[in-house]
């Protein structure tokens, strides 16, 4: 069994209204996209890919990452899903999982709980008792997943809760949406792994 890592990145940073990117903004040393493809990187996955859209990320793309271009980026985040769904089915990928690219403090020890957890259809890292990502999602419920609007598996896990395993994890799962957001997470330790 293989597992890919998929890193969702191609959404149009609407509520952040500073300068630029907020997948480019300068984060603990470096571009905030980078610290989730470090997680991903560094978790054990067999291969990772991080899906852009409305912003080239080729030129921040850690080695030995793929990079996949979503042209639909605009139509929801499904389409970025389903894009790494057919790639993990082209490279015969068994189990992905799916990550954000603007949550610069899950850290790659996440990843490898999701990753190594027991055998079920969906398992959904939890931080203090709530969802968060990373997701990982078994071959047999790929087809399941939605193919337009804005939702990835969330909607699948609340149509289908006896699916899902969850999984505590270490690590701050706060998406970085605004400036606010990129002020305030900015201070404090590097995020690990």
């Amino acid at each position: 069994m293989t597992t890919a890592g998929l890193l969702l990145a191609a959404g149009g940073s609407t509520r952040f209204l500073g300068t630029g990117s907020k997948l480019l903004a300068e984060f603990r040393g470096r571009p905030l996209v980078q610290w989730p493809m470090l997680a991903a990187s560094n978790s054990g996955c067999d291969e990772v890919a991080v899906i852009d859209g409305a912003l080239d990320l080729s030129s921040v793309l850690l080695p030995d990452l793929n990079l996949l271009h979503n042209r639909n980026w605009a139509a929801g985040q499904a389409t970025s899903l389903q894009l790494g769904i057919q790639w993990c089915r082209s490279r015969g990928h068994d189990l992905v999982l799916v990550g954000l690219g603007d949550q610069p403090l899950v850290p790659s020890t996440a990843w490898d709980a999701v990753r190594l957890a027991e055998s079920a259809p969906i398992t959904a890292a939890t931080y203090s008792g709530r969802r968060g990502h990373p997701v990982r999602l078994a071959q047999e419920v790929w087809h399941l997943l939605p193919t337009e609007g804005d939702h990835g598996a969330r909607s699948l896990m609340q149509l289908h809760p006896e699916m899902v395993l969850e999984v505590e994890c270490l690590g701050d799962p706060a998406d970085v949406d605004t400036v606010e957001d990129l002020e305030r997470h900015r201070l404090g330790a590097a995020p690990p792994g």
